[in-house]
């Protein structure tokens, strides 16, 4: 299999780049390495996936059509996962642009190159979890409306959702949107909450504590993730044939198109990984509690029976279990100690 992976730079793209390396597929990873964090982190991800042959890096970004068109004429892609975006909820409020050039112009470039890309099987996207706004019905289930977003970077992965419904239903490309639930492990993202506290604990300097403590997440694990996005990849969207126009299921479609959510199946108090999280760098944390910020929800928790059903993904990893190993990572990476 020829594999495009975007944003194989970043969290998860580098995580899912060495998992189909790993097991002998040849990659091109597509990254722009911007400075939304850490360039050098970002860097470091590439250096470490290109000791293997069969991996090829591209720098560039999604929004640069011509660079992206360059790609994809020079390879006859099986698959694409399309995991690159502007991330983040809170930078979305101040820097609105970026989530329109990256996450719409950007996709519709990938789109545009898949619609043109004979050989394709598969189009895979990352979605998100944001998407489920101010539905407060728990857990999240795909079956859901999810048209009441709560930040400019949820609207733009609905519009990913909506963006590549159309263009399945128009030029038959089977594409699978995936709802990605509070990823976290080695290799994390600096600016997610999990890796902000770790630093903060480390230097006896306090942590926002958002909404008071009440807040709760479905952190999913790295490796649950990656496993996740591998079963999906090999089982390309068909159409539902009991899809109704009358009774129509957000999750499915009459193309061949699919939406699962990527979780671990439970919300968990943010009060108590702050606690796991104390006991894994044996430190207590400086607790200062906000109020909730613009834009974020209380409360998410990922309904996964459709992708535990369809594709036998189980995650298996708790946060007692996930977070040793991130902050293993995290002081080796940083010369903090360790073996």
């Amino acid at each position: 299999m020829r594999v495009l992976i975007t944003g194989a730079a970043g969290f998860i793209g580098s995580h899912l780049t060495r998992y189909f390396l790993n097991l002998g597929h040849n990659v091109v990873g597509l990254d722009n390495l911007n400075t939304y964090y850490s360039p050098a982190l970002k860097q470091d991800r590439i250096e470490c996936l290109k000791k293997w042959d069969n991996f090829v890096f591209t720098c560039a970004s999604l929004e640069d059509q011509k660079a992206l068109e360059s790609v994809f004429e020079e390879n006859s892609f099986s698959h694409v996962l399309h995991m690159a975006a502007q991330a983040g909820v809170r930078y979305s409020l101040s820097h609105p642009r970026s989530y329109v050039s990256s996450n719409l112009v950007g996709f519709q470039n990938v789109l545009e190159c898949c619609r043109y890309h004979s050989g394709l099987q598969h189009l895979v996207f990352a979605s998100s979890s944001s998407v489920y706004g101010l539905n407060s019905e728990m857990p999240f289930s795909v079956h859901h409306n999810v048209d009441h977003p709560t930040s400019l970077y949820a609207a733009t992965k609905k519009s990913n959702e909506l963006m590549a419904h159309s263009y399945s239903h128009l030029y038959a490309i089977p594409c699978t949107g995936l709802r990605f639930f509070t990823v976290y492990g080695p290799w994390g993202r600096p600016d997610m909450a999990y890796f902000r506290f770790t630093e903060s604990i480390l230097n006896d300097k306090p942590i926002q504590v958002y909404n008071y403590g009440r807040m709760r997440r479905d952190f999913t694990y790295i490796d649950d993730a990656v496993e996740g996005v591998y079963r999906v990849a090999f089982s390309p969207a068909g159409s539902e044939p009991g899809w109704s126009g009358q009774r129509p299921d957000p999750a499915t479609s009459s193309a061949p198109y699919r939406i699962y959510n990527i979780g671990n199946n439970q919300s968990v108090e943010l009060e108590h990984f702050i606690n796991v999280l104390e006991s894994c760098l044996d430190r207590r944390a400086i607790r200062e509690y906000q109020p909730i910020q613009p834009g974020d929800v209380p409360s998410t928790y990922a309904d996964i029976d459709d992708i535990v059903r369809d594709m036998g993904y189980s995650p298996s990893t708790s946060i007692e279990e996930g977070l040793p190993q991130f902050v293993e990572w995290y002081k080796d990476y940083y010369a903090l100690g360790g073996p």
